[in-house]
């Protein structure tokens, strides 16, 4: 059955029970790409049959399906044409794992961090209105990014706009993190409600349409469901903002899902459908542990191991050192938005509940909440991962940095995060953050610098900033001495005469690598670990630079405003004559997605090309 699919008309030309055998191949055909590839499994299994039902009923591209967040979307890539290629999604040079404009004319929109799909909705709906067009809308959104406060902000909009548009919520109770929350209490009444209110559009046009008792009764009808809503279910949200309310719905009942999709094309304005689903449906793994399956690498079918061997991470070493810490310090709290396991935070939570604090997908709200209990002289802990504080950017200058406050904000995934792809990378948050007054940024060559830095972070009176990458260091060197952590104090970590290289973070173990072979080849190679981008060790750099006259700098971040534009501003602000400098890291460009080490290369920041490219500069001498 999966092999005559090619585009959405096939499916449209199914029966029930034809969509129902290819609603279980497509389960099987995902599971059996994600275990050898990696990627989101439990999503995707918890929207096949609501997927299948969005393209029976309507027409892409001239109607427009926006994937909130996207990484439920390999469905949809696969009935829109992309079927073999998802062998390769997420890989170099195949298919994204989110939906992406340039793939297919059927993504309609990028999209890949939560809360966004109901405005980008309600902007394409009303500009089809300007221009006198007649597609339909569609916003399909978990319970879980409905709690970010931009899905709030567009629903407020959209249920005043009386704009003609669909907003499916696609309610399984979960996002990364179980769901918290008074919105997440609410759904729950909702879930409960079976009788609660079903379109009587249809019923309404026809009492509309018989002469005298017509109208009257339409008017009595409507003020009895109000009352009998009102004693169901106490609060109306959705339909008190303004959208007509269709559900809830089984999301794994695909004739009744086709059925409400087409009431819902018979509203006008705006229409919320309440979608009830089961993430990773049918594969019973991954039901039991949707958490773990939400994400994951390549994994055995059969019992749902990993394939690989789990070592310590970044993510784990910051974790167990903030439990350490907050044993000794109990001013220490820790705040996650709805990632708490993939921050390293599940023993914090577990140790200390009630100093543990899950927003949900919020992380402007984090921050400024952080503030405030910063204000009254507590120590909050943040760790985001850097694509998301990205969200929050406002906040840490506004609330945080201007009033000069004690938070601790730890960036997760910076640099380069590999297969997740461009809306994922951590490139931009050295550059971002560096132009905010008063902020301190470090980053750690390894898990003990992570740890001292954590400590010393914890001491620190004002606001401060650590990143470090996905995964873990580096097994190919070690670092046997570790000096006290001061502030804005870099590291020498090997002398040389030829040559300064000057990196920061996971890039300093690549720098002694590199330096290691250079002396083989006769260059003495002076390493420094800058540790702070700011305050930034001018003195002890300045002396380098001016001894080797010849600088490399190495980061993982974007070429813009990080190490190397510090490095340079010293070189200029310092007049410094006849120094030759070449700096490494990422390109000006929103960075595509394939491994790091693949990423590495083709951006030249793998050893072997540093090393050569070193070597023909020192040649030309």
């Amino acid at each position: 059955m999966l092999e005559q699919i090619n585009s959405p008309e096939d499916i449209k030309k199914l029966t029930i029970d034809e969509k129902k055998k290819l609603a279980q191949e497509v389960r099987e055909y995902i599971l059996e790409v994600v275990s050898k590839n990696g990627g989101h499994l439990a999503s995707n299994l918890g929207v096949v049959e609501l997927t299948l039902a969005l393209h029976a009923v309507f027409n892409v591209p001239e109607d427009k399906i926006i994937w909130d967040v996207g990484h439920q979307s390999y469905v949809h890539k696969i009935i829109t044409g992309r079927r073999e290629e998802l062998k390769n999604i997420r890989k170099l040079n195949g298919i994204a794992g989110f939906p992406k404009t340039k793939e297919s004319e059927t993504d309609c929109f990028n999209t890949g961090h939560s809360s966004t799909s109901i405005s980008a909705a309600l902007g394409m709906a009303r500009a089809r209105d300007i221009q006198g067009k007649d597609n339909s809308v569609i916003a399909v959104i978990g319970d879980g990014a409905l709690t970010g406060g931009m899905a709030l902000e567009a629903l407020n909009d959209a249920g005043f706009s009386k704009c003609k548009m669909t907003v499916i919520l696609n309610d399984n109770e979960m996002s990364i993190s179980p769901n918290i929350g008074g919105l997440n209490k609410f759904l729950g009444k909702l879930r409960t409600k079976k009788l609660y209110t079903r379109t009587n559009n249809l019923v309404k046009n026809k009492l509309n349409k018989i002469p005298i008792i017509g109208k009257p009764t339409v008017r009595l009808v409507q003020k009895i469901k109000r009352t009998i809503k009102q004693l169901v279910i106490q609060r109306m949200f959705f339909e008190d903002i303004g959208f007509t309310y269709l559900g809830p719905v089984d999301g794994h009942n695909i004739e009744e899902l086709e059925s409400i999709l087409n009431t819902s094309k018979q509203v006008r304005g705006p229409v919320l459908i309440h979608v009830l689903t089961k993430k990773g449906k049918g594969y019973e793994i991954a039901e039991k542990n949707s958490d773990k399956f939400h994400a994951t690498g390549p994994f055995n079918i059969e019992t749902g191991e990993s394939k690989k061997n789990k070592s310590p991470d970044y993510s784990k070493t910051f974790g167990n050192k903030l439990v350490e810490l907050a044993k000794e310090n109990d001013k220490i709290v820790a705040i996650t938005a709805a990632m708490k396991d993939g921050t390293g935070l599940k023993k914090f939570a577990q140790e200390f509940p009630y100093r543990f604090f899950d927003v949900g997908i919020a992380e402007q709200h984090a921050i400024t909440m952080a503030a405030g209990m910063a204000k009254e002289g507590i120590i909050p802990v943040v760790p985001l991962y850097s694509s998301f504080y990205q969200r929050a950017y406002d906040q840490v200058i506004h609330d945080v940095a201007m009033q000069n406050l004690h938070v601790v904000m730890c960036i997760d995934r910076a640099g380069a995060v590999g297969a997740d792809g461009e809306t994922h990378q951590g490139m931009l948050d050295m550059a971002f953050f560096r132009l905010v007054p008063n902020l301190c940024i470090m980053a750690p060559k390894d898990f003990k610098e992570l740890e001292d830095m954590l400590e010393f972070a914890i001491n620190y009176k004002n606001p401060i900033i650590i990143r470090y990458p996905r995964g873990g260091e580096d097994s190919n060197i070690k670092f046997e001495n570790h000096s006290q952590i001061r502030l804005g104090q870099a590291e020498v970590l090997k002398q040389g005469t030829d040559l300064s290289i000057i990196a920061i973070g996971k890039m300093v173990a690549k720098a002694m690598k590199i330096a290691n072979k250079l002396e083989q080849e006769g260059i003495k190679t002076e390493v420094i670990n800058a540790r702070f981008l700011k305050p930034f060790d001018e003195k002890t750099i300045k002396q380098s630079i001016e001894k080797t006259k010849n600088v490399v700098t190495i980061e993982d971040g974007t070429i813009i405003n990080g190490l190397g534009t510090t490095v340079r501003e010293l070189i200029i602000n310092e007049d410094m004559k006849d120094i030759k400098i070449k700096n490494y890291a990422y390109p000006d460009n929103f960075i595509e997605h394939g491994s790091v080490e693949e990423l590495e290369k083709i951006y030249r920041l793998d050893e072997k090309t540093i090393q050569q490219e070193i070597k023909l500069l020192k040649n030309e001498e």
